[in-house]
């Protein structure tokens, strides 16, 4: 089991993407696509095209990590689109949700509390 602290930034790439990219393919794409440095700490997953498996991609202060999940049956349901570089910001708790097989595709967030900033 995958544990990510709230706080964090995941990137959730919408375009299915080559199973056989490694870390280095995954952390160009990173930089091309996403227009992202993929070496702040940021988390970054990726579906295959099947939408069996999935990689997160994360910089661990001396090396990437690179984990997969493969579906023996089923696929994963995570937006997609076929234009590449799009991406989306999600939370920890909604990576997790998808990948332990939950759509949220017709879930619906309640409004909640957060700052606001200063008029200036």
């Amino acid at each position: 089991m995958l544990t990510l602290p709230p706080g964090l930034r995941i990137y959730l790439a919408t375009a299915r993407v080559d199973g056989r990219k490694g870390i280095d393919g995954l952390a160009n794409m990173v930089r091309s696509h996403f227009g992202r440095d993929p070496l702040q700490g940021d988390v970054f997953a990726f579906f295959s095209r099947r939408a069996d498996r999935v990689r997160v991609l994360y910089w661990d202060r001396d090396g990437y990590v690179l984990t997969m999940k493969r579906l023996e049956k089923g696929t994963f349901r995570a937006p997609s689109s076929d234009a590449p570089g799009t991406h989306l910001a999600i939370e920890a708790a909604e990576l997790l949700l998808i990948l332990e097989g939950i759509d949220l595709r017709d879930a619906k967030r309640r409004s909640r509390w957060s700052p606001q900033t200063p008029a200036r």
